[in-house]
């Protein structure tokens, strides 16, 4: 049951031949099992069981003809990053300053979701405030990538300390609850590929919308100018029908687009003949795994022998992207984190001497060393002797690195293919011998321009390295093209038939 699509689960409630309490009850199950994986931090079991025996009896009453409504969602599970606000539901940004925060209301995002029937599962775990690549700082601790895990048997030791690999970050807790079959869709945030990162090495598929189709309300912001809410999937299909439930307008979000947004589906039967596919070759970046390589090689290879015209092409101000963002990321989150201040809510430090002293204890007993030290930067960054010299500047590549997409894409590439991330998933042994900021530069090297310049991105799991860890790799299209980019992706997972990890063992231990 749990290795369903989400499409295939629609389809099931609808003939009935499936019951949102049973469904629901599973991945309860399945999540409860999966505890040391650490991925889900506040868990919302007992109302989603209850909202989806009430969805059920929706649909009865629908079928009978006594209630004229049908959601779409009705009763499914699905797991929500916990930099999402959640009425009545624990929303922490994995920090200790947000550690009892119960907010007021619901993210737009969230609440499209729960307007379809959607049931949410849990609250899923994160790097504090998104701020990583890894999901390897939390103050809940780090989220375990299901893949090649030892799970411990009854009474017995799982992988040990430090030898299983990580989820990727930040969204790291939303991949795992996907790529574990313990909901069929969850909600993540992209800020410099932290939806595409841990999709990639948790092999699901994670898109990042253009900037602009989803509302950011009730987003805990990271980077205003950069946040982009994003979708974890099992599949292309139902990371579009997640896409469809959620885009459009949102008038408590004025970066969102007024145009209408219309609904799509994808189609079955997909061409890519006339279709342009663009390698950037500043892609080979160093670094880049052997194993990576040759899956982009080969997904090349496949579109050129379907007729698809493949040719490299030059997005020159790239690989200046990452550098750019530390500057405009800290700037941003200075200005974020000022609203921690202890007084209206979240963490408050035990100090009465001074309003400023308040303020810096509470500011050091809630956010870890990751967090302040962005803040410092930031702070440095706005100076009035280096504003122009620092963020000033990094807008200005930040528009040099847009234009350079926009040109390649008015020159007649539909589609630009990547690898998503440099390697497979690395351990946690590897990951923490270095610093967060140089892991993050490390890692988001391959997703990191698209926020810069707005663009719609995807990752598709293509293959399993040598080690059996999933290799994912990326298709991004011009500024709202979001179908196209879906479509590319679908006619791409169609002839990679990549196999979803099973864990069906664990429900039977």
């Amino acid at each position: 049951m749990l290795s369903l699509s989400l499409r295939e689960a629609i389809n099931k409630l609808k003939d009935g031949s499936l019951s949102a309490a049973e469904l629901c009850e599973k991945c309860v199950t399945r999540a409860k099992r999966l505890q040391e994986l650490n991925y889900i931090v506040t868990d919302n079991f007992v109302q989603s069981q209850k909202e989806a025996v009430n969805s059920d009896r929706l649909w009865s009453e629908y079928v009978s003809g006594r209630h004229n409504e049908w959601r779409k969602f009705g009763g499914i599970p699905f797991a929500i990053k916990d930099n999402f606000c959640t009425k009545n539901i624990k929303t922490t940004c994995a920090s200790n300053i947000l550690n009892n925060y119960v907010p007021p209301y619901t993210a737009t995002v969230v609440q499209r979701l729960q307007g379809e029937g959607g049931v949410i599962i849990g609250k899923t775990n994160m790097d504090e405030f998104a701020m990583g690549s890894g999901s390897t700082d939390s103050v809940f601790g780090p989220v375990r990538n299901p893949w090649n895990y030892k799970f411990s048997q009854p009474g017995g030791e799982g992988n040990g300390t430090n030898d299983w690999h990580i989820a990727g970050g930040s969204s790291g807790g939303s991949a795992v609850a996907v790529a574990t079959g313990t909901c069929f869709g969850a909600l993540g945030s992209d800020t410099g590929g932290s939806t595409r990162n841990p999709a990639s090495y948790c092999g699901v598929v994670g898109f990042k919308a253009t900037y602009g189709r989803l509302s950011r309300h009730g987003l805990i912001p990271l980077v205003n100018s950069l946040d982009v809410p994003g979708m974890l999937a099992k599949s292309v299909d139902d990371a579009s029908i997640l896409f469809n439930a959620i885009a459009g307008h949102d008038v408590r979000d004025s970066t969102t687009v007024t145009d209408p947004f219309q609904n799509f589906s994808l189609p079955d039967d997909i061409s890519v003949k006339h279709l342009h596919i663009g390698i950037p070759k500043e892609y080979h970046a160093p670094g880049i795994s052997p194993c990576v390589l040759e899956a982009w090689r080969r997904a090349a290879d496949m579109f050129d022998d379907a007729g698809a015209k493949v040719t490299e092409v030059s997005l020159p101000h790239t690989q200046y992207s990452i550098l750019c963002y530390s500057v405009l990321c800290c700037a941003e989150v200075a200005s974020n984190m000022s609203r921690y201040d202890g007084i209206e809510y979240g963490h408050r430090a035990k100090v009465e001497d001074s309003t400023e002293e308040l303020f810096a204890a509470t500011r050091h007993e809630g956010f870890n060393d990751v967090v302040r030290g962005r803040i410092l930067a930031g702070n440095f960054f706005l100076l009035r002797r280096n504003y122009d010299n620092f963020f000033i500047k990094a807008q200005k590549v930040r528009r040099l690195i847009a234009e350079d997409f926009r040109r390649v894409f008015e020159g007649g590439v539909d589609m630009l293919l990547t690898p998503t991330t440099l390697t497979e998933a690395p351990t946690h042994r590897w990951f923490t011998e270095a610093d967060n900021r140089t892991r993050a530069e490390e890692q988001d090297v391959f997703t990191q321009p698209m926020n810069m310049a707005g663009v719609p991105a995807i990752t598709v799991p293509a293959s399993l390295s040598q080690s059996g860890l999933p290799i994912g790799l990326q298709f991004v299209g011009p500024n709202f093209h979001d179908q196209q980019v879906f479509t590319v992706a679908k006619w791409f997972e169609q002839q990679t038939n990549f196999k979803q990890l099973d864990l069906s063992h664990i429900d039977k231990s």
